[in-house]
């Protein structure tokens, strides 16, 4: 049968309305800018299937070479076909315009409503170009230097098609133990709060929308840092009051920065694991906190729940973690298997599904994605940002910075320019991979700048070279693991031939890049492997030593303190981690860091922290009294506290003034004359601590509340003034209120937490 022409200009139509009907990218969504966000995402949402809004919650890692040809059968099959069908809002650990262009093509130009991906990717500190690792850049303790290390490790990110970081990990920690103190700022509240305010300023700037910007994520929501025994992912038990006022505040913190995102915690909380509790997710963070943005769980964290004796199965476990308020679901597989089916069985109220769709819609929108979904994918940019001198300068700002001078007898430090025969000791120094640290994903191996290649940059003096010892003997079967040296002595030798000729000894010695981070917990917190008896075996034939600490945690150094003439806390600093050292050993740059953590003397110690709470029986006189609370063989006193860093001059501190105007205009003024009695200009991080004498609930000795990071010259005094309002003198209670009670207060002001100074007052 012949058909007509009408039948033909029909059957046109209808493929053209049926294509539109497969592509809905006509939306009018993106081109609407006079309606609100939330008005753009009810009218999305009104349109989408049950299983789009799901899909929407699902996220994948990067499953397939996108650049190879499209997997056809198996999980890596169905995942792309979930790609293709728009049940995929997000993937993580696709990195390069060129691969997320790819599934960013797909998602935008193959599904029905081509809604963009959003692309995750762990930028911890730094993408390609690292900077120092974020427990080391918190002992700079210069917000504007750590917000502009985030804004940095942004725009470099954001270059390669980034668009969300998981970072910052707001969790505060005092065990050592625990290997992800790396990526943290420490054990104190009122740092980790400022902290993790810069960084969230940092990633997302200003404005979300533009392409330099990448979506925040505090994590991990909650008491992860309190694992028991230092040891990852294991059960957190802690009070309300450590709660409330020690865990909760740096995530209000980054919260009320505007921070987009939120992770939970692998661990559990009073019995229930954080993916599933409603208490945390649902309670405080998007009721009492009004949370806006959304929640992703942790790695697999909602399958876990299994494991955990809290989720009967995968079905069960979906249902908890959803209704409990978890958004979206990194690689369980379970909200995309699962949750259709309990919504249609009414297990599941469609209002959550609903809620959790939204949120992460709303994020897209704010990263300006609806608008342009390429607008992070531009080959030009990409290989103009990354690795660019700018980006390397402030890496190298960073790490000068992050530097603390632990000990310094007898001014060994600075070294000379000129004139000296150096040893530089240990495989550390050498190293071009290690100093990068853990959480380093897009760096290459071997672009860290080496101590051997930073001091080789001053000519002056003679530098002698020998490895000692190698602290790794290899890679595990996993890449990012190593096994340590704990026997191999066979170039103990070399060192202590070039030491004996010497005339200072530059040792650097530590952990390797890959002995701390996630999953690197550590019973022993000494020098790993055969190093300590390397250091022992050069100190005998030469005491003319400086010690260069490379480490993602603090370690017991005792032996070092005790002999050792300069020590320097030089942390794992990134790629220009050479530089930096080789700058403050000869003095181009004034140490000024400050410890973030709390040094330890013996790891029986452990968790030791400053801002502990007395018992009743703190202490008794005489030497033969032992019922009070300490060890029998090790004192009460860390090796190094809170808040302790050196410079190569000297401040002093006088003239402690407080201005008690709370009742009128609820504020505590204190204020101090710090005076450099040195010779060299440097810089001084003025710390204010205060002591509730009395209250409802037993407060610590000390607090920090306070800090102002002070520039010198010799001889010159500023007068530095802090504010304690109700904010740094109240406290929350064990029902969650925040409260602030009259009494007694102690101030103490100094240059740590073993602070100088130190006056009362009346509230």
């Amino acid at each position: 049968m012949k058909l007509s022409k009408y039948y033909y200009l029909v059957l046109a139509g209808l493929l053209i309305i049926s294509c539109k009907n497969n592509n809905e990218n006509d939306l009018a969504i993106s081109d609407d800018k006079t309606s609100s966000i939330d008005d753009k995402v009810a009218t999305l949402l009104s349109k989408m299937t049950l299983e789009e809004k799901i899909g929407q919650m699902n996220q994948y890692n990067g499953f397939w070479d996108v650049t190879g040809p499209v997997p056809e059968n198996g999980d890596q099959a169905k995942k792309y076909e979930h790609l293709r069908k728009g049940y995929v809002g997000s993937m993580l650990n696709v990195r390069g315009v060129k691969d997320v262009r790819a599934v960013q093509k797909i998602a935008v130009e193959e599904t029905r409503l081509g809604i963009p991906l959003i692309i995750g990717f762990d930028v911890i500190h730094g993408y390609e170009t690292l900077s120092p690792i974020p427990i080391a850049e918190a002992a700079s303790w210069d917000l504007k230097a750590i917000k502009k290390s985030a804004e940095v490790a942004a725009k470099e990110a954001s270059a390669a098609g980034i668009n969300w970081t998981f970072a910052p990990m707001v969790d505060i920690s005092r065990d050592a133990r625990w290997g992800r103190v790396m990526e943290g700022a420490g054990e104190d509240t009122y740092l980790g709060s400022k902290i993790a305010v810069a960084r969230v300023k940092g990633f997302q700037s200003d404005d979300l929308s533009t392409p330099f910007s990448i979506a925040a994520c505090a994590k991990h929501f909650a008491a992860y840092g309190f694992a028991e025994a230092g040891r990852d992912y294991n059960t957190a038990d802690v009070g309300t009051s450590t709660l409330y006022n020690i865990i909760f505040p740096p995530f209000k913190a980054a919260k009320d920065a505007g921070v987009r995102t939120f992770m939970n915690s692998f661990n559990e909380l009073n019995g229930v694991p954080s993916t599933g509790d409603e208490y945390l997710q649902r309670d405080v963070l998007k009721g009492q906190w009004q949370f806006d943005g959304f929640v992703v769980s942790d790695w697999g964290s909602i399958t876990e729940m299994i494991a955990h004796g809290h989720a009967e199965n995968g079905k069960h476990a979906a249902e908890l973690a959803v209704k409990a308020g978890s958004d979206m679901d990194m690689e369980s597989y379970l909200y995309v298997e699962e949750l259709a089916g309990l919504v249609n069985d009414g297990t599941v109220n469609i209002k959550d599904i609903n809620d959790a769709t939204s949120r992460i819609l709303r994020v897209k929108f704010e990263l300006g994605l609806f608008e342009d979904p390429y607008k992070y994918l531009d080959e030009t940019r990409e290989k103009e940002v990354i690795g660019s001198q700018e980006i390397h300068d402030a890496a190298l700002d960073m790490a000068k910075k992050s530097i603390v001078l632990l000990k310094n007898e007898n001014n060994i430090l600075p070294l000379k320019k000129e004139g000296q025969k150096i040893a530089l000791i240990g495989a550390l120094a050498s190293d071009k991979t290690s100093p990068l640290g853990s959480w380093r994903i897009a760096a290459k191996d071997s672009t860290a700048v080496s101590v051997l290649e930073g001091l080789n940059k001053y000519s002056g003096n003679t530098i002698t070279y020998a490895k000692g010892a190698d602290v790794s003997i290899g890679k595990t079967e996993f890449a990012f693991e190593v096994k340590i040296n704990t026997s191999d002595k066979r170039d103990f030798n070399d060192a202590i031939k070039v030491a004996k000729k010497a005339d200072v000894v530059v040792m650097v010695l530590g952990e390797h890049g890959f002995q701390s981070g996630e999953g690197r917990s550590r019973t022993d917190l000494g020098l790993p492997g055969v190093q300590q008896q390397l250091l022992e075996a050069v100190y005998k034939v030469n005491k003319n030593i400086v010690l260069v600490l490379n480490n993602g945690r603090p370690l017991t150094v005792t032996w070092a303190d005790k002999n050792i003439p300069a020590i320097v806390e030089a942390w794992q600093l990134g790629t220009q981690s050479g530089n930096a050292i080789a700058q403050v050993l000869y003095g181009d740059y004034n140490p000024s860091g400050k410890l973030p953590m709390t040094f330890p003397r013996h790891v029986g110690q452990v968790p030791i922290y400053y801002n502990y709470k007395n018992t009743g029986r703190p202490t008794l006189p005489g030497e033969d009294i032992v019922f009070w609370s300490h060890y029998q063989d090790e004192k009460n006193t860390p090796l190094y506290a809170f808040g302790h860093g050196l410079s190569y001059t000297t401040f002093k501190y006088d003239n402690l003034k407080i201005e008690n105007t709370f009742s009128e205009n609820k504020t505590v003024t204190v204020s101090v004359d710090v005076t450099n009695t040195g010779e060299l200009k440097g810089k001084e991080v003025v710390q204010l601590y205060i002591r509730d004498l009395f209250a409802s609930i037993t407060r610590p000795v000390k607090e920090l509340k306070g800090f102002e990071l002070v520039e010198l010259d010799p001889n010159q005094t500023k007068t530095i003034t802090l504010s304690l309002t109700q904010e740094e003198l109240g406290f929350f209670n064990n029902q969650g209120l925040f409260i602030v009670e009259d009494g007694d207060f102690e101030v103490f002001v100094g240059g740590s937490s073993e602070t100088v100074l130190t006056d009362k007052f009346k509230l």
